[in-house]
């Protein structure tokens, strides 16, 4: 199949893109393990495909359909919603948000909740 213009690089690979000696790039990407299980879970589910018998992957059309999804998610939802309770957010937008942390504040205080760490 066509390579995807998005796909998961080797250790090596990713180190010289990011710039990262492998010291940076282990505390930056967790445990070697981690990687592993990350990368069978997204094969498993369909959105990575392994190429040939190396160590790379590529996005699959759903796997690109999904990075795609949670791009535009974060960019034109999630960003603006969470900058939201700041000026120049609409007076009643902030009015709202600042209603639903004090009825979730009092929720958890009643709820004898800790705070999460």
């Amino acid at each position: 199949s066509p390579r995807s213009p998005i796909e998961y690089l080797t250790e090596d690979e990713t180190r010289a893109v990011l710039g990262t000696t492998k010291k940076q790039h282990k505390a930056v990407s967790g445990q070697p393990g981690e990687a592993h299980y990350d990368l069978r879970r997204l094969r498993l589910h369909g959105l990575i495909e392994r190429q040939g018998r190396t160590n790379s992957y590529a996005l699959t059309p759903e796997g690109l359909r999904v990075a795609v999804f949670y791009t535009k998610l974060q960019a034109r939802l999630l960003r603006p919603l969470l900058a939201a309770d700041q000026p120049p957010a609409p007076l009643e937008l902030r009015r709202a948000l600042a209603t639903i942390s004090r009825v979730m504040d009092d929720y958890i205080t009643n709820a004898r909740l800790g705070v999460a760490a």
